[in-house]
């Protein structure tokens, strides 16, 4: 195992160095720079343009900007925001810290939800709990997650909070008042995660259990006489859920990413929203750090996939 850990682990450490040469590239080939749009103020003279391009690097040439970009990378540094003028690594760490509570709760029971649809599905394959649970998850399959929040906030906009993580005329309020009002802005964007992800969670299990309701091990099983929830849970779902745990690993780095959506829609002050912002301000720090923020999630979640894989999978480590 320490041989496969290590392998994985340099693939997931080249991955990001590629990753990250790509994210400096991306904004050096783009039309314009960091300090096009500044310099068009009126007023505006080539002294103050080159003093800026002084100020952000720009007069370097590209291999001395790379060797600064990956040094301040190194030190924790993800430059300044254009927008506030703080620094990127700490409005990041500011709008994952609002999107992580909305996106972890919303994925965890579109995961929870999926698995038992699925199950359930596969295992009364054919009836009419099938054929409901199945189609079901086909239509919220379909629908674009901008769809799905528009209908939920056109519907429940009147009964629930739907703007906002907190409620801004509210004063005084005591803590566990602020954690009510926190819980009860987030249903709705919460809401519509569970409905545009559990859907593909469950037509992934269901394929996937019904491959392995079919196998000779599950057949084999039922002949002994086994009980058929251990034959569901030991041998037919632990089987099942190699697909389900890639499928999981994906959907988490896309949420974090995909939830810019819901949180432009809800007006929920994430990274989502935040990287929105970023992108009508053209603010290029920002950006940059927020392109690296989500590569580097989708990458060590894909590592932490290898890693459950192989614990599951005795055949990964041949």
């Amino acid at each position: 195992m320490r041989g496969y850990v290590w392998k994985r682990s340099l693939f997931a450490v080249v991955t990001i160095f590629v990753a990250l040469t790509i994210n400096f590239v991306l904004f050096r080939v783009l039309p314009g720079d960091a300090v096009t749009r500044i310099s068009r103020v009126p007023n505006a003279s080539p002294a103050l343009k080159h003093a800026l391009e002084v100020e952000f690097g720009l007069d370097q040439p590209i291999w001395r900007q790379y060797l600064l970009y990956l040094q301040q990378l190194f030190q924790g540094n993800l430059g300044v925001s254009f927008a506030n003028r703080q620094p990127v690594a700490e409005n990041l760490w500011q709008a994952f810290a609002n999107t992580l509570p909305m996106v972890t709760a919303g994925t965890v029971i579109a995961i929870v939800l999926g698995i038992g649809v699925g199950v359930f599905s596969a295992v009364r394959r054919g009836t009419i709990g099938d054929h409901l649970s199945t189609n079901l998850a086909v239509v919220f399959y379909a629908f674009p997650t901008q769809f799905l929040g528009m209908m939920i906030l056109i519907l429940f906009a009147g009964v629930l909070p739907s703007v906002g993580m907190n409620d801004p005329f509210a004063i005084g309020m005591s803590p566990w008042d602020q954690f009510v009002d926190t819980v009860r802005h987030m249903i709705l964007p919460v809401l519509t995660l569970v409905l545009s992800l559990y859907a593909e969670n469950a037509l992934i299990v269901r394929s996937a259990m019904l491959e392995t309701l079919g196998a000779d091990y599950v057949l084999t099983a039922r002949a002994k006489g086994l009980p058929r929830r251990r034959i569901i849970s030991s041998y037919a779902f632990r089987n099942a859920a190699l697909p389900t745990i890639t499928q999981i690993a994906l959907s988490l780095g896309a949420i974090v990413s995909g939830s810019i959506l819901v949180e432009v829609i809800f007006s929920w002050p994430g990274i989502g929203r935040a990287l929105y912002n970023a992108v009508l301000q053209r603010d290029y720090p920002m950006l940059q750090g927020g392109f690296l923020f989500i590569t580097v999630v989708v990458v060590l979640l894909n590592y932490l996939a290898d890693l459950v894989y192989f614990r599951l999978d005795p055949r990964v480590s041949r």
